[in-house]
């Protein structure tokens, strides 16, 4: 089966070429879906200029040559083609759609190699809301590259080097190892920072012994790098907590911290100023990427040497790009990072293109992560002005899930584990169905709502059609075609369900999960309107027969469509 918004598109551009010449075949259609018909196509009013004809004529030209299309085609107004799909069309093509095992979904050929640069906690403190997007969006994308069949590599990229580093090794020391690892490992990563800084900015000699332990790291010390580890994997336990909690699929193998870099800098700055990319100004090596000035409008640089002979993200960023093109063979790198870093990533990669090191072949693309605010329209903080910690967080969401969902009776046992659905449903759906550009409200009482564009509306309506089948004694694998669309609301649900995998791959091509996310919720929403208007159990034998199989497609895309949103679901609500 194939989506029929593409299918439309090929027959009618192929109208376009019978019609006025070979040269116009690939002229965009410009199909939309229409509330006059099933879809509706402009192109004849774009094309009407250029023909030097009537709109109108230059539509009923192209209807002309559809007389073969499997339905209706009617010019209407000025010169708009009003199109109609026979419902034998649609039903045909949901039938193909329910035997294919990946019910419409394509994959990308050929694969490509994808780097998605997401989560990216600072080790040196604890991760916080800031990270929730950063994690679930980039989750969102590498479980949707996966599934098209490309080449996923994902890419932590821990704050875990640099000179706070000398403070926490030392405050560490002060205070024990098992006493460190214990605090860290409890998710106290602010405390532990806290505490370190109040000793570095109040005891000179405090101050002293951490300054010597930078450079004792950065030389590689045998001992200080045995400290750095013992601090790093008890963050990284932590860390793993909360990953496991949102049930997000990073893991200790995707980690390529800062640290992974650090020895690389020196090579990359020598090789930039080998090249004349890199010059050196007032004293620091710095990068000119054309187009890029200031207010003064002097050209602004992207310093990657500091005058103290110091390196910053830039240098580790243009490291990241050369290592991810040149060793892991990406063809395409994905930077999940807070919107408020939009200039110096296009910097840095207009610097990597400007040395060679990130050739045209390659896509680099800052996905944009939008600020999370509270009700009052402000940064998403405690009461104090402190960032919310992402467990406590993570927390509240399934003990209030686990509220609303309290007088169901459902034994200990399965309250716990739908309430984890539930909460982590909640959160993740509220931020992926909006762009992940946008700034948008965290608001527990709309995200844990049971109507609406929400999680726990969206896990209600695939336990809803399971229900169906529990109470018919029917199972789901065992279930077969075809589908038949007799009636408006399984017409429209069936139709609407064939988008599936061109709605999957607009997704994966413009890193935009909001769009499967409005793509589902249409989808629940027209399954509620058959659902009310088309009995299923109670219907006839050969009726029910199609009406379950068309409620097995509706479940089938819908538990996919969660998964690749990473939103659990659970089988009874």
């Amino acid at each position: 089966m194939t989506d029929p918004q593409i299918v439309l598109t090929e027959r009618v551009q192929q109208a376009l070429a019978n019609a006025f010449g070979p040269e116009y075949a690939d002229a965009d259609p410009l199909i939309r879906p229409s509330q006059f018909a099933d879809f509706q196509a402009n192109v004849a009013m774009s094309l009407a200029k250029r023909l030097r004809r009537a709109p109108r004529e230059v539509a009923t030209e192209i209807a002309a040559q559809l007389s073969d299309f499997p339905g209706t085609v009617e010019v209407s107004g000025p010169g708009f083609l009003n199109i109609t799909l026979d419902d034998s069309w649609i039903a045909t093509e949901a039938s193909q759609m329910f035997e294919d095992p990946r019910i419409g979904v394509g994959t990308t050929t050929p694969p490509q190699t994808v780097v998605i640069d997401y989560s990216a906690p600072n080790a040196a403190k604890e991760m916080h809301v800031g990270h929730l997007r950063t994690t679930i969006v980039g989750d969102s994308l590498a479980r949707t590259m996966e599934h098209l069949g490309n080449n996923v590599i994902r890419q932590n990229h821990l704050g875990d080097w640099g000179t706070p580093f000398g403070m926490l090794i030392e405050h560490l020391l002060d205070i024990g190892e098992d006493a460190a690892v214990a605090q860290l490992e409890a998710g106290m990563g602010t405390e532990y920072y806290q505490a370190a800084r109040a000793k570095f900015d109040g005891d000179e000699s405090f101050k002293t012994r951490s300054r010597l332990r930078v450079t004792t790291l950065q030389s590689g010390d045998p001992e200080t790098m045995r400290l750095w580890h013992v601090f790093m994997d008890a963050t990284v336990r932590y860390f793993n907590k909360v990953y496991g909690m949102l049930g997000v699929t990073l893991t200790d193998a995707d980690i390529a911290g800062e640290s992974m870099y650090n020895p690389m800098l020196e090579q990359t700055c020598d090789d930039l100023e080998a090249a004349g990319v890199a010059v050196l100004s007032e004293g620091a090596l710095c990068v000119f990427p054309p187009g890029f000035t200031g207010s003064d409008d002097k050209p602004l640089p992207l310093i990657i040497r500091k005058s103290d002979g110091g390196y910053g993200y830039a240098t580790t960023d243009l490291s990241a790009v050369r290592y991810r093109v040149d060793d892991l063979k990406a063809d395409r790198i994905l930077y999940v990072v807070g919107a408020d870093q939009a200039l110096h990533f296009r910097m840095v990669f207009a610097a990597a293109r400007q040395a060679g090191w990130l050739p045209d072949t390659v896509s680099a693309e800052h996905v944009q992560i939008g600020m999370m605010l509270g009700k009052d329209g402000r940064r998403f903080k405690t009461r104090s002005g402190e960032s919310v910690k992402l467990m406590d967080l993570l927390d509240e969401a399934v003990e209030r899930a686990s509220a609303a969902i309290s007088e169901r009776g459902y034994d200990a046992v399965l309250q716990e584990e739908i309430a984890h659905a539930v909460g982590m449903g909640a959160v993740k759906y509220a931020d992926l169905s909006v762009s992940h550009d946008s700034e948008y409200v965290f608001d527990f009482d709309r995200m844990l709502g049971f109507t609406g564009n929400t999680g726990p509306y969206m896990q209600y309506a695939t336990a809803r059609i399971r229900s169906i089948f529990r109470r018919g004694g029917y199972e789901l694998a065992a279930l077969r075609g075809p589908i038949k669309v007799d009636e408006s609301a399984e017409r429209a649900l069936a139709l609407h369900l064939l988008s599936f995998g061109a709605v999957v791959e607009q997704v994966a091509a413009l890193a935009e999960p909001h769009r499967l996310c409005a793509y589902l919720f249409e989808t629940a929403s027209l399954f509620s309107t058959f659902y009310e208007e088309c009995p299923v159990l109670k219907a006839d034998a050969e009726t029910r027969s199609y009406r379950l199989a068309l409620c097995a497609l509706t479940l089938r895309v819908l538990e996919t469509g969660l998964d690749l949103l990473g939103v659990p679901v659970p089988e009874r609500m």
